[in-house]
């Protein structure tokens, strides 16, 4: 936008020569504008924007791992393979010196005040996206499940964090048929009744996927695509299930 602004300011000045000199000077300053909204933009993926406020890599952390706490010890039993999960997925996804230094952080602060679900939820949820949520539940879903069974007490803890995370009920249902199987577990993941049309069961199927595509966390870290690809693959895997079923 510069050099043709400058161009034509050089070139009424001093003709052809100021206007070469001011496309060069121009060009310089559109390179140094781009670089600069480049690394604004790197900056900003360190953060998890929603459209009023972002959180901190830092404070996210916290968070995360405060409800992974509050999950574990839902069923009044520390597990060790929930432990190891919360604790994989935190070195997977900031690196072993940060996970370390999150946890040390995070027992002291428990040690100073009780952790609750309604609080931090109530800060996640005022400064992250929807789709960012979702993947919150489904995360905390995988921690229950790490030792294979996801318990009553789990499952209760489960949707009260889903409400305090605003999560609808539907959205809530179907990452649940992700964990925990059922007779009609594929027709939930696509949030559809079992006597759905095919027409029904195609829309739905075509929302869903947009609902889960990878695309929707393309700003965040692979730990999190990852996570988006897994609920992906199981919308794609009760699709193909429904139409194995149906015939079509």
């Amino acid at each position: 936008m510069f050099k043709w602004i400058l161009a034509i300011i050089g070139f009424s000045i001093y003709k052809f020569p100021g206007g070469f000199i001011g496309y060069l000077l121009g060009t310089m300053i559109d390179n140094f504008v781009f670089q600069n909204q480049n690394t604004q933009r790197r900056s900003a993926q360190t953060h998890f924007y929603s459209p009023r406020r972002s959180v901190s890599l830092g404070d996210f952390e916290l968070n995360l791992l405060s409800l992974s706490a509050i999950v574990i010890k839902a069923d009044g039993a520390i597990s060790q393979r929930e432990l190891d999960y919360v604790r994989a997925y935190f070195v997977q996804q900031f690196g072993k010196e940060r996970a370390n230094a999150t946890f040390r952080t995070f027992n002291q602060i428990a040690k100073n005040r009780s952790v609750e679900a309604a609080r931090v939820s109530a800060y996640l949820r005022s400064r992250t996206t929807y789709e960012m949520r979702l993947q919150i539940l489904h995360f905390l879903f995988g921690v229950a499940n790490a030792d294979s069974k996801i318990h009553q007490a789990e499952l209760n803890t489960l949707h009260r964090i889903s409400g305090y995370l605003n999560i609808n009920l539907r959205d809530f249902e179907s990452i649940k048929a992700m964990f925990i199987k059922s007779a009609d577990d594929a027709y939930k993941i696509l949030e559809i009744d079992q006597n759905a049309s095919e027409n029904e069961i195609k829309k739905a199927y075509r929302q869903m996927v947009k609902k889960y595509h990878p695309d929707k966390l393309v700003d965040m870290d692979e730990a999190y695509k990852k996570g988006a690809k897994e609920k992906f693959n199981k919308v794609q895997e009760a699709y193909d299930k429904i139409r194995r079923e149906r015939g079509f």
